[in-house]
């Protein structure tokens, strides 16, 4: 059959096929690529640290955001989750990388994190927090459509969005339509304070800030070449 077109997940799947699997890092091929990557351990990557994003931290300690359900979407080896966990909430977590999750499962013991290797866009259920640390710029453009989906389903009223991500120093800052005649993201999608704040318009911000660099010896996670933004469903 030759048509092939009848509903919006049809047009997604087909842009999705107008990225080289080598070339992106979240369409069809992407959890092999993730595997390769998560593969080595030992790798001088600052976010394979067991420990949690500095705003994440912060916030939690604060009550800001006080325990209940959440979820991790590309949780990559676990350290957001697990700190999340330790800390009272009830914790799914996702990722598209098979080797990734098989490590976050080594790392939690008996902690409780439900974690599933998989599309984060299939989840089903209700949380009060939904973080994200690393996903978010690593999707296509047309793929926003189906991520704010994603936080309007599960999205409790109340409830918070936490997002980490790359700044438009860090990422690509070229135009979306610029990425498809690429057919690619050059390494992740950098964003603008106004881009999230437009993107993430339903949602109210309660935080939109550089992260805070700290050195390696700190408990914490914190880089300043990434935005950490926290808001909030009404």
């Amino acid at each position: 059959m030759q048509r092939n077109i009848r509903t919006i997940d049809d047009v997604l799947t087909l842009l999705d096929g107008l990225f080289a699997p080598e070339a992106d890092r979240w369409t069809t091929g992407a959890g092999d690529w993730w595997d390769r990557f998560y593969a080595d351990r030992s790798r001088a990557v600052p976010f394979f640290a067991a420990k949690p994003d500095e705003n994440l931290v912060a916030h939690v300690e604060s009550g800001l955001l006080p325990p209940g359900r959440a979820l991790d979407v590309g949780c990559g080896p676990g350290r957001n989750a697990l700190f999340l966990a330790r800390n009272g909430f009830r914790v799914d977590a996702v990722d598209l990388s098979a080797t990734a999750i098989a490590w976050a499962e080594e790392r939690a013991g008996g902690l409780g994190v439900r974690f599933r290797h998989g599309d984060a866009f299939t989840t089903e259920g209700s949380y009060d927090l939904v973080c994200d640390s690393g996903c978010f710029h690593h999707l296509p453009p047309h793929r926003r459509i189906s991520y704010l989906a994603l936080l309007n389903r599960v999205l409790v009223p109340g409830g918070h969005f936490a997002l980490t991500c790359f700044t438009d120093e860090e990422g690509t800052a070229a135009p979306d339509a610029e990425l498809y005649r690429r057919g690619g993201l050059a390494g992740g999608v950098g964003y603008s304070p106004a881009d999230l704040r437009w993107i993430f318009q339903d949602l109210t911000e309660v935080e939109l800030r550089r992260m805070e660099e700290h050195p390696d010896s700190s408990p914490a996670f914190g880089k300043s070449f990434l935005w950490t933004a926290l808001f909030r469903r009404d």
